[in-house]
């Protein structure tokens, strides 16, 4: 598979990421060092995995095993960074509504902690992985960055939106320069939870029937790892503001029922028979799902960036990868 590559040259230095263990976190890792960058990474391992980074090249990487939460100014892990990728969160959207308390520790507590270690480390540069679920149900889509009023309906949303205004702040007061991007749902290689990793689970488990959580309407964009990365860069090398806000998302959308068709092809899968639960407040998954999301990536698009793989395209191939990622773990 093809994709536009963008250089990262020299100016982000020495990298941290944490969640770099995780499924997009590993693979900024791998970009990362690709291009020749030291990287330390910073994960818990509650969700991600150290074999995420088999493929990184072992003498440009460094891995601890750290809570945010422990993070102080006496961190010596933070000596020479001059710039923090900001991937680690809770990335369970729906377990939000039964404990709440998690996404307030996992993301706006633990950003917090580490804010305040990079103001007393002076590092420069900041970038911070967020989620279409800030805007919550907008009433315009697709969906820009200077959509108001942001009103998010899962804690999930809520907490990212939290984050969002503690790093402004924090940039503004403290000289750094900081960029936030929106992501949409990204998928792909390594990924162990999202819709289609759930479908491959409950298909292995049960070929003949696949249950559909809501109605199986819900739409939204899917963008693939690799032009999700790709993408990421782009947004953290422009500065051009104090802090910078994108969306990342596709050109596109594709609907629930429409991943279950992909997932059960590339399963060879026929004759399955769907079955929708019928959702809550108007067919959603969940409490908290937003049920269409499209964000308009204008922006990015006006900057000379835009993803390679439509969203069907991207489900294809990460159904694929997933099932590829399973297999080579049962075996």
């Amino acid at each position: 598979m093809k994709v536009k590559v963008n250089s990262i040259g020299p100016q982000f230095g020495e990298s941290l990421v944490t969640g770099g263990a995780g499924f997009i976190g590993s693979h900024l890792v791998d970009r990362l060092i690709q291009e020749g960058h030291q990287v330390k990474v910073v994960d818990n391992l509650s969700s991600g995995n150290l074999s995420n980074l088999d493929n990184s090249n072992k003498n440009n990487i460094q891995f601890f095993k750290k809570d945010l939460k422990d993070f102080n100014e006496k961190d010596d892990l933070m000596r020479d960074v001059e710039t923090v990728f900001h991937m680690a969160a809770n990335p369970e959207v729906r377990i939000g509504f039964q404990n709440p308390e998690i996404s307030f520790n996992e993301n706006i507590l633990n950003t917090f902690k580490l804010l305040e270690t990079i103001r007393k480390y002076d590092i420069q540069n900041f970038v911070f992985a967020s989620s279409s679920t800030v805007y919550g149900e907008p009433k315009v889509i697709p969906t820009s960055e200077n959509y108001a009023p942001l009103l998010p309906i899962s804690p999930y949303g809520a907490s990212k939106l939290a984050c969002e205004a503690l790093i402004s702040s924090y940039c503004y007061n403290y000289g750094i320069n900081g960029t936030i991007c929106r992501f949409a749902n990204i998928v792909g290689q390594r990924s162990n939870h999202g819709v289609i990793f759930d479908f491959i689970k409950k298909l292995q488990n049960n070929n003949q029937e696949l249950e559909v959580l809501g109605d199986g309407t819900q739409s939204k964009s899917y963008m693939h790892i690799q032009d999700c990365i790709d993408g990421f860069i782009f947004c953290a090398s422009n500065k051009k503001e104090r802090v910078k806000i994108f969306n990342m998302g596709n050109i596109d959308v594709t609907d629930v029922l429409s991943i279950a068709s992909i997932v059960m092809k590339a399963m060879n899968l026929e004759n399955v028979k769907i079955k929708t639960t019928g959702g809550i407040d108007g067919g959603r998954g969940w409490k908290g799902d937003v049920k269409q999301m499209h964000l308009d990536i204008s922006k990015l698009k006006g900057l000379g960036w835009h993803p390679e793989i439509s969203s069907n395209n991207s489900v294809k191939i990460a159904a694929s990868e997933i099932l590829s990622d399973i297999n080579s773990t049962t075996n």
